[in-house]
């Protein structure tokens, strides 16, 4: 038996969600509205209720807001990958940090001394890393190749993406039409994408092993595109090139003002966006303020990004990951930019070893954790008693988690704090924190 359609309703927004919906002043419960903004007077219709509130379609926007921008996506609202298209980039910047302020006094209680100013890029075309899912839809005669649709399983059917790389997101159909000529076209799920310097890779996942004539497609469309293609059959450790290709030149970004070339493999992680990674590089080296005599703690490294750079003007820098792969990739980026003053080690930050720091003259600390945290380092960081820790995080909730925790039982003060746009359009908000003593 199916269900009437609810009837259209007019409402004022009082509020905007990081997620891009709005959230509308009407009786009984709260309304969340998809794609409508702060100020603005839209008609709705609810579409899914729920016990402590309900969703809604945005119909129409009968006053917009000042901030409202006509999205560039032609599936934006469809597609998963970003939610806040229709909101200008100075007031998604001024959302993020509004966010981050927020969770500080409400979850850490703690004012920072100084908002740093937003740090942000280009708002297209930025994204250098990406995991595209891909699927051949018989009803359509035709594979979909793409980002996941909002709040669902299936792949947004799309022709371009204006936030990847161009190129990526101009290749879409490109990468469609390939692969619906391949005999595996049913056992593609997914494309990692990384982009370099000089150099773009694709891992083509596959559930079969391709014939020798998907072998030879792929090879000419990789040629024509100029693209470096790897296929996966298994877990990570099955990425092999693509059968007759391999590349001398690993992919590679450059520091320019650090004098850096931080090399790294197709799977390895990085920040997505170049520019405002090397803004925050910068910004992390003004704050830290090393110089001759500083010994740097640089947690959860990866390849270098920051331990590198703070090489130049550091005395010394002693970087600690995970990956045990990463750790050999950030020795060799060391070695080929001729620094000897940083070494690496592989540990597992979530259960530091007693020993964590043998060295006891460092005195300065650089983290950036995954989203969990460091709630297990907060302890380890207190005895070191570094005299500043810089915390770089991409979870404004675990960070005023740990925040707290510092000031409290550490004795650092929160002298600054700020946002940086990595994911321009989307809801992801990184931040950066400095603790002094």
């Amino acid at each position: 038996m199916s269900r009437t359609p609810a009837e259209p309703e007019t409402a004022q927004i009082v509020d905007t969600l990081m997620d891009g919906r709005g959230v509308a002043d009407a009786p009984g419960k709260k309304v969340f509205v998809d794609g409508a903004l702060s100020g603005e007077t839209v008609v709705f219709r609810r579409r899914r209720r729920k016990s402590n509130f309900d969703e809604a379609e945005l119909l129409e926007v009968l006053r917009p807001a000042p901030e409202r921008v006509e999205p560039r996506c032609a599936v934006f609202g469809v597609c998963g990958g970003c939610s806040l298209q229709h909101l200008a980039p100075a007031e998604q910047l001024r959302m993020k940090q509004g966010v981050l302020l927020d969770h500080l006094q409400r979850i850490g209680t703690l004012t920072p001394e100084r908002v740093l100013p937003p740090i942000d890029g280009a708002a297209w075309g930025y994204r250098r890393k990406a995991r595209l899912a891909v699927k051949h839809v018989f009803k359509k005669d035709r594979v979909l190749v793409g980002f996941r649709e909002r709040n669902k399983p299936y792949v947004a059917d799309m022709a371009r993406c204006e936030t990847l790389h161009p190129a990526i997101g101009t290749r879409l159909e490109a990468l469609s039409a390939l692969i619906g000529n391949l005999s595996v076209r049913d056992r593609v799920p997914q494309i990692e994408c990384a982009v370099g310097d000089r150099a773009v890779a694709m891992i083509f996942r596959v559930l079969d092993p391709p014939t020798d004539t998907d072998i030879a497609t792929l090879s000419a469309w990789a040629q024509k595109h100029d693209i470096r293609i790897y296929l996966q059959t298994g877990g990570p450790e099955s990425i092999v090139p693509l059968p007759g290709h391999e590349w001398p030149e690993p992919l590679c970004y450059e520091l320019p003002e650090a004098d850096v070339t931080i090399s790294f493999t197709p799977t390895d992680f990085l920040q997505v966006h170049a520019d405002v990674n090397r803004r925050m590089i910068a910004q992390a080296i003004e704050l830290l303020a090393p110089d001759a005599d500083s010994h740097v703690l640089d947690l959860f490294c990866g390849l270098g990004n920051f331990s590198l750079p703070l090489s130049r003007v550091a005395g010394s820098v002693l970087g600690i990951e995970l990956a045990a792969d990463m750790v050999a990739r950030a020795r060799r980026n060391a070695a080929d930019c001729g620094i000897d003053n940083v070494v690496f080690r592989q540990a597992d930050l979530t259960a530091p070893p007693a020993n964590l720091v043998a060295d006891r003259r460092v005195n300065l600390v650089l983290l950036d954790p995954p989203r969990t945290g460091a709630a297990e380092l907060i302890d380890p960081l207190i005895e070191i008693g570094a005299a500043r820790v810089l915390y770089v995080s991409c979870h404004p909730g675990t960070l005023a988690r740990d925040a707290r925790r510092l000031v409290d039982d550490g004795g650092y003060r929160l002298a600054a704090a700020g946002v940086m746009d990595m994911f321009p359009q989307t809801s992801h908000v990184e931040t950066m924190a400095l603790f002094e003593r």
